[in-house]
């Protein structure tokens, strides 16, 4: 059984260090990958859209290569988790809480 690459173990610690708790990390991890997802998911349908036709023809058939490769070119790239969480431990996010503004480290 082959382990997908994208599978890594995380050192909790390390997840933790920047905000000191590992949920709020994981709070602010999940955030940045759902802002992540959203932003493919409209890049993705705008580029679909410009595939949109209504009348059926022979051309039509290319069409659907393009679209099928513009989603597998979609589907190959890395996870919005993995990305958030690269973000995160490279200091890449800047997040605040409620009283104070934690800047990303530079």
């Amino acid at each position: 059984m082959a382990v997908n690459p994208s599978i890594i173990t995380r050192d909790v610690e390390k997840l933790a260090a920047p905000t000191g708790n590992i949920y709020e990390s994981v709070v602010v991890i999940s955030k940045r990958a759902r802002q992540i997802a959203v932003n493919l998911k409209e890049e993705l349908s705008a580029k679909l859209a410009e595939f949109a036709t209504t009348v059926d023809n022979l051309e039509e058939v290319f069409e659907n290569r393009e679209q099928i490769e513009i989603s597998k070119f979609y589907e190959r790239m890395p996870k919005p988790t993995s990305t958030a969480i690269e973000e995160f431990m490279e200091g890449k996010i800047m997040y605040r809480r409620r009283t104070e503004t934690v800047e990303p480290q530079a």
